[in-house]
């Protein structure tokens, strides 16, 4: 397959519809193109709607990541409105979030991620048995134990939202539903249930052990649960130093809570900076866009209907400072400061940036446990925030995939302009002007394709690693 292109897609196992163009030369990607072939235009919808349309109609932007969705548009119309929550539905917006972001990386792992390792292609390695009794699609034992712990989970959800997807639960000025005391009780026996099915099955072993590994030797040392049945067909098919990505890592922070964030944000590229929303502009140049690179704030959503050909996507282009981000739980963990995570950012590829999806997973249910510990049900759980008729505002937070911002600008007491970047629109962003690639098509140049291989089975690891909700990229 020397000197040829091939394009894969569309994907199974992916949020919405993706296709990759690889160039391949020598047995291995020299370049690709991410592709986005749905546009939906949420951003469009938007215009000329009441502000607090915003709480119902953005989080049917996707029925996985509902919650972040809203969580995203509650922050841009507090920040419009000047308004906070009290603490205690701070706590309890938390909860939901990361209740929703906790079920979204078990799904992912166990639905989207592993069954790839059950391919009959792997047929004798010596873990391929175990992955197939595992993680077959529809008939693995893991994957029927990981629904049963997700639907136990979203108990929660039900408790403090009402229903999911798309609950309108969390207001600007609060939550709408104040928990009980037998609320409480009840919840903190789903998370329970919760660290039983994480301890059994994903790590084998106390989640504040895994927590506390501080070296990607440790990790790589790890045997036990399905955590360690991941690393070690990672390590047999030399994972580590497939897929690296821009090696820069954004995370605004993550869960708002009464004494900050539960982890903090910023930019990781080997040292910590503070994360600044003015350094974002999207680049439009490789998008069936029209009009120019601009701030979320000022920026446009203006569809290219003649698809143009120098463009290939739907998905615009952010950057930061003018360069590409990655983001994601790696990010968010690196950002955050934990000794592993800013170790894995360093090698920055699939068992990388899975690895800290696991890392997430342990610390973000331990986040959970004390969120919940903390909750006062007797105490005051929503003030009143009234909406201007004229102003913008900003909501930043983090999906399970990674960071996430709602810019809104209203005029007149209407919507005048509203902007999305989630996570997969900076990981599968298109080139920009300067022609470097967004993160998920750096991150496929080097990957091994074999001889007749029409969808690399190297190419779905480093696609699936970086979790892609294609339905979130162009909303």
């Amino acid at each position: 397959m020397n000197g040829k292109s091939l394009l894969v897609g569309p994907f199974n196992r992916v949020e919405g519809d993706l296709e990759i163009r690889l160039d391949i030369a020598g047995g291995r990607v020299t370049r690709a193109e991410a592709n986005s072939p749905l546009f939906r235009g949420f951003e469009r919808i938007m215009l000329g709607k009441r502000p607090e349309d915003a709480l119902t109609i953005t989080p049917r932007i996707c029925g996985i990541c509902s919650i972040s969705q809203s969580m995203a548009a509650v922050l841009a119309l507090a920040d419009l409105a000047g308004a906070e929550m009290p603490p205690e539905a701070m706590r309890a917006a938390a909860i939901l979030h990361g209740v929703e972001n906790l079920c979204d990386h078990l799904t992912h792992f166990y639905l989207f991620f592993m069954p790839d390792f059950a391919r009959p292609a792997y047929a004798g390695r010596g873990w391929h048995g175990q992955m197939a009794e595992r993680f077959t699609a529809a008939e693995g034992s893991g994957l029927r134990a990981a629904l049963e712990a997700r639907a136990r989970l979203f108990h929660i959800v039900g408790l403090l939202g009402g229903k999911w997807p798309h609950t309108l639960a969390i207001q600007p000025g609060g939550v709408t539903r104040a928990p009980s005391a037998r609320d409480r009780i009840r919840m903190q026996a789903d998370l329970r249930q919760s660290r039983a099915f994480l301890e059994r099955q994903l790590f084998g072993a106390p989640l504040e052990s895994f927590a506390a590994l501080e070296t990607a030797e440790a990790m790589a040392a790890w045997e036990t649960g399905d955590a360690g049945l991941f690393l070690r067909a990672a390590d047999d098919l030399g994972l580590a130093a497939m897929g690296r990505g821009p090696g820069r890592f954004l995370s605004w922070g993550a869960y708002p809570l009464p004494g900050g964030p539960g982890w903090s944000g910023g930019l990781w590229d080997g040292a910590l900076h503070p994360a600044d929303p003015a350094m974002v502009a999207e680049d439009l140049s490789h998008s069936w866009m029209l009009g120019g690179a601009a701030h979320p704030m000022q920026g446009e959503t203006l569809p290219d209907e003649d698809m143009r050909e120098t463009a290939y996507s739907w998905c615009k282009a952010p950057r930061y400072g003018g360069l590409a981000i990655e983001t994601g739980a790696l990010a968010r963990q690196a950002v955050a400061g934990h000794p592993l995570a800013r170790e894995l950012a360093e090698q920055a590829g699939v068992t990388a940036r899975v690895g800290g999806r696991l890392l997430e997973i342990a610390r973000l249910q331990l986040l959970l446990e004390d969120t919940l510990a903390a909750l006062r049900p007797e105490s005051r759980f929503m003030e009143r925030a009234e909406l201007p008729r004229e102003g913008e505002g900003v909501g930043l937070s983090e999906a399970a995939r990674g960071s996430l911002g709602h810019w809104i600008r209203v005029e007149g007491g209407r919507i005048a302009g509203y902007q999305i970047i989630a996570p997969t629109t900076w990981n599968f962003s298109p080139r920009d002007a300067s022609g470097t690639p967004g993160p998920v098509e750096a991150a496929l140049v080097g990957a091994p394709v074999a001889e007749g291989e029409e969808t690399p089975l190297s190419v779905q690891h480093i696609v699936r690693s970086f979790d892609p909700c294609m339905n979130c990229t162009v909303h």
